[in-house]
Parts: structure tokens; C-alpha cells; sequence
């Protein structure tokens, strides 16, 4: 196969969609806990703290250590491959955890699923950029990444009706095994594009030492600042989002089928729509200025603050649903943008790479300490609060959601300077309208 092999739009487009769905079973291995929680903690006697750990530290931690040097195997292997044989370890586990007996069982069980799921993301990320031009890339990166929330509604959905009527154990059994059947159909459906097919310049080809991976991200203000913003925007996404359930279990007084129903419809459709706009929007606005793939998360991050206070501390549980539908579509704006400018800023046969060192900033941060920091906070807080510790524990986003709005400013400030040394690197042919409209280059190439 050439790097001029073509495809047709129907099979990118089938590609994109298979490719959403790992993600959706991604995250509904990941987040089942989450509906499941207050059932698990009653069952298995657990503190907050414990909790807190299952779904965030413990499962982050293997979760993004491995995702770099299996994102490094990927740059230079068969990823279609790797997604498939992952969506096989991350399903499987995931039955295994309902038979777990006690908090270290399940911890363990956890492990392997973060273990598994640490070979999701970054290739498939690799995949899609080798299928999208850098134009349209946000725009596919946005829609891969709605199976997060795609994935949480089923989680949510299944999760709470099986939860309630036959047990958490058994939750866990029916949300895991499915997984492994679709790993087959990945298997044989996705064809492995050439690594770089959709970009100009002649290093695209080239492969590179992991020195060179690392220097050629440490040196880019861009991206740097950008991992961080990503991970204190997570902090409060996943440090909300993974108490949700019990949140509404203890504070509003809901049954868990019907918590798990309501959550699923709100996450898919204010974080799934919110995730497709952000890459909409920003792949639009490109053409004013190429800096709105950071301004619009680093705007989203601050407007974001003042609804998530009514979802705290707001009483009336149906006017708390609907403003939490506000903040899940604000809080997803950040995503797809964030997977581009990575992307833009490396060579092809760096992507994966980048996609697991900006993944690992954002899921360490995020998904580790967000939901161990508010399950902390709320055990410190229950003794003064009782069932509203929850509520006070969620106050710690704030400022995690100003950090965030601040960072993704400052990758804005350096952006295109930084853009202009990876494209005179890549020997990208100002010439080339396939990559940049002429008004863009001509802006971005400039002096800053």
C-alpha cells in the first residue's frame, strides 16, 4: 500500500464509526462503577476514600504508564491490531471485577481493566488522523470522542436498571462480555492505513527515536501547556462526573435505575453534543484565527464555573438535572480541539506518542486525582456536613476549572509560533492547500 492509497467516504466514515464505539466500550468499562458505587460500598463495607481510589488513582495509574510505551509500539506496529487485542483485556476484566470479594479484589480487577484500556486511545487517535485531513481533523477526533459520553450512557443506562433489579455483580458480567465480540469485528473490518497518508512534507515518513519524540514535545510551550490544561479540566470532569451517581443517591434521594437512566440521557446527549461541537466549532473558526482551538476550551473552562455551583448546592432536583445538561456540554468542549493540536504539532509517526503523554497528563491529573480528591475531601467533610459532604467536596473544581482556563490561554499564546517551526520541520509545502486555506498560512507563518 502507497501513501497515495485513497478510500472512499463511506468506508472513513465507517472506520470513525467503529472506532467511536471502542470508545464507547472504553468508557463503559471505565465508568460502570460509577452507577454501581453506593451498592458496592453497602456490599463490601468501603469508605469514600476507597471509592475514590477504584475509580480514579488506581485505575489511572498502570492506565497511563502503559499507554506510553504501547503508544511508542504503535507509531511503529500494526494499531488496529493493538486496539482490538486491548478491547479484549480491558472487556474481560471488567466481568472478572464482579467477582470480586472484597476492596483489594476489586482494586486488582481495576488494575486490569487500566491495563487494558492503556492501548485504546492513542492508536486508534493515530488511526483517525492517518484517515482525516489536518482540516477536517478535529472534526473526526470530536466524533470519536463522543463515544466517552456514548459509552457513559450505556454504562449509566444498563448499569442502573441491572444493578437494581439482579445485583452490581451482575451489571458487570453483562457490560464486560460484549466487548470482547466487538474486539473480532475491529479485527477484521479496519484496514491499517500508512502512517502519515494524509500530510505533506518528507519527514513524514521518517521514524524517530523515543529522544526525539520526547524532545520534540518538551520543546513545544504549546503543548506543554496544553497537557496541563487538559488535565485540570478532566480534574473537575472526572472529579464531578465519578461521584454523580452517589450524588444524587444520597443528596437528592433517587433510586439507582432511575439515576442510572436520567445521568445516561444527560451525559449523551450535553457531553456528547458538546464534545461533537467543540471540534465543529473550532475546525470553523480556524479560518479567523487558528489560536480558537484553545480559546474556545480556555473560554468554556471559565463559563463553566457558576453553572457547576448549582449543581452543588442547588435543592430542587429537577432544575439541578437540567443545568447539569449546561455543564456536561461546556465541560466536553475541550476535547477534540485538544487531540488536533497535538496532532499538529508532531510528525505521523509521532502521534500516538503525543496522544499518550497529553492522555497521560490528563488522566493522572484528571481521572487520578479528581475523584480521590473529592472522595478524600467528602470523608474529611462528613462528620461537619453528613450527606452534603459531596457537595462541599465538589467546591475543590473551581479551582481546578480557573487553572484550566488560564493554561489553555497561555498554549494559545504560543500556538502558531510553535506550529511554524513543526511545519518548517516537516518540510510542509507552503503551496499546499490541502493542509492550510493561503489566508491561514500566510497568518500563521508570520512573525508573531
Amino acid at each position: 500500500m502507497s501513501t497515495t492509497t485513497t478510500y472512499s467516504k463511506s468506508y472513513r466514515r465507517y472506520v470513525l464509526f467503529v472506532l467511536t464505539g471502542v470508545y464507547a466500550f472504553n468508557f463503559i468499562d471505565r465508568q460502570i462503577l460509577v452507577i454501581l458505587q453506593e451498592p458496592i460500598k453497602n456490599d463490601l463495607n468501603l469508605s469514600d476514600t476507597q471509592l475514590g481510589l477504584l475509580t480514579g488513582l488506581a485505575f489511572a495509574i498502570l492506565y497511563c504508564t502503559l499507554g506510553i510505551p504501547i503508544a511508542r509500539y504503535a507509531d511503529n506496529h500494526n494499531r488496529k491490531n493493538i486496539v482490538s487485542i486491548s478491547l479484549v483485556v480491558w472487556s474481560g476484566m471488567t466481568a472478572v471485577s464482579g467477582m470480586a470479594q472484597n476492596f483489594v479484589q476489586l482494586l486488582l480487577a481495576r488494575v486490569g481493566v487500566g491495563i487494558g484500556e492503556a492501548g485504546g486511545s492513542p492508536p486508534a487517535h493515530s488511526i483517525i488522523s492517518d484517515y482525516y485531513e489536518p482540516e477536517k481533523r478535529a472534526t473526526a477526533l470530536s466524533i470519536y470522542s463522543t463515544g466517552v459520553y456514548i459509552g457513559i450512557f450505556l454504562g449509566f443506562l444498563i448499569g442502573g436498571i441491572i444493578a437494581q433489579n439482579y445485583g452490581w455483580r451482575m451489571a458487570l458480567y453483562a457490560l464486560g462480555i460484549p466487548g470482547i465480540l466487538y474486539a473480532v469485528l475491529v479485527w477484521f473490518t479496519i484496514k491499517e492505513p500508512v502512517k502519515g497518508r494524509t500530510d505533506s512534507g518528507a519527514a513524514k515518513g521518517k521514524d524517530y527515536s523515543l529522544k526525539e519524540v520526547v524532545n520534540t514535545l518538551l520543546q513545544k510551550k504549546t503543548f506543554v501547556f496544553l497537557a496541563l490544561a487538559t488535565g485540570m479540566q478532566a480534574f473537575g470532569n472526572y472529579g464531578i462526573g465519578n461521584w454523580l451517581g452517589s450524588f444524587f443517591l444520597r443528596v437528592h434521594g433517587m433510586e439507582i435505575q432511575t439515576v442510572g437512566i436520567t445521568l445516561g440521557f444527560i451525559a449523551v446527549i450535553g457531553g456528547g453534543l458538546g464534545t461533537f461541537l467543540g471540534g465543529v466549532f473550532t475546525d470553523q473558526l480556524r479560518s479567523r484565527d487558528i489560536r480558537w482551538y484553545l480559546w474556545l476550551p480556555s473560554l468554556a473552562a471559565l463559563l463553566n464555573i457558576l453553572p457547576s455551583a448549582f449543581v452543588f448546592f442547588g435543592q430542587e432536583t429537577n432544575a439541578v438535572l437540567a443545568v447539569l445538561v449546561a455543564t456536561y456540554f461546556i465541560g466536553a468542549l475541550y476535547l477534540g480541539p485538544s487531540i488536533a493540536v497535538t496532532h499538529s504539532l508532531v510528525p505521523a509517526k509521532m502521534r500516538a506518542f503525543a496522544s499518550a503523554v497529553l492522555f497521560f497528563a490528563l488522566n493522572i491529573i484528571g481521572m487520578g486525582l479528581g475523584p480521590t480528591m473529592v472522595g478524600v475531601l467528602s470523608d474529611w467533610l462528613a462528620p461537619t456536613y453528613g450527606v452534603d459532604s459531596l457537595r462541599w467536596a465538589f467546591s475543590c473544581t473551581f479551582i481546578s476549572g480557573i487553572l484550566a482556563a488560564l493554561l489553555f490561554y497561555l498554549a494559545g499564546q504560543s500556538y502558531k509560533k510553535d506550529l511554524e517551526k513543526s511545519n518548517k520541520t516537516q518540510n510542509i509545502d507552503s503551496s499546499n492547500l490541502d493542509d492550510l486555506d493561503e489566508d491561514l498560512l500566510d497568518d500563521h507563518l508570520a512573525k508573531p
